[in-house]
């Protein structure tokens, strides 16, 4: 069991940045994938970005050239810096740690932080 504890959320303005972090209970190497997802009123969760365990990353379109996932080891934390946010930025954010095991996939979330970004 991958325990996940968000931080850094808050209330911003258009156009400024906030850091997410995610602390893990145990190492980020030995999860495959990190990620952070988000959900907004109404909307299903929806990933926006994703680092694995060699470091590839992915991100969502709507997120490219803003937001940046990374991780350190020596924390087990996961970053997600977030520049340039817009007012569609609003939403819980979740980090996720998703462990593959044979033919299985076992999904592990945070509490989830609030992010507000008024125009």
């Amino acid at each position: 069991q991958v325990q996940l504890v968000e931080s850094g959320g808050g209330l911003v303005q258009a156009g400024g940045s906030l850091r997410l972090s995610c602390a893990a209970s145990e190492s980020i190497f030995s999860i495959n994938v990190m990620g952070w997802y988000r959900q907004a009123p109404g909307k299903q969760r929806e990933l926006v970005a994703a680092i694995t365990s060699g470091s590839s990353t992915n991100y969502a379109d709507s997120v490219k050239g803003r937001f940046t996932i990374s991780g350190d080891s020596a924390k087990n934390t996961v970053y997600l810096q977030m520049s340039s946010l817009k007012p569609e930025d609003t939403a819980v954010y979740y980090c996720n740690a998703r462990r593959l095991w044979m033919l299985d996939e076992y999904d592990y979330w945070g509490q989830g932080t609030q992010v507000t970004v008024s125009s």
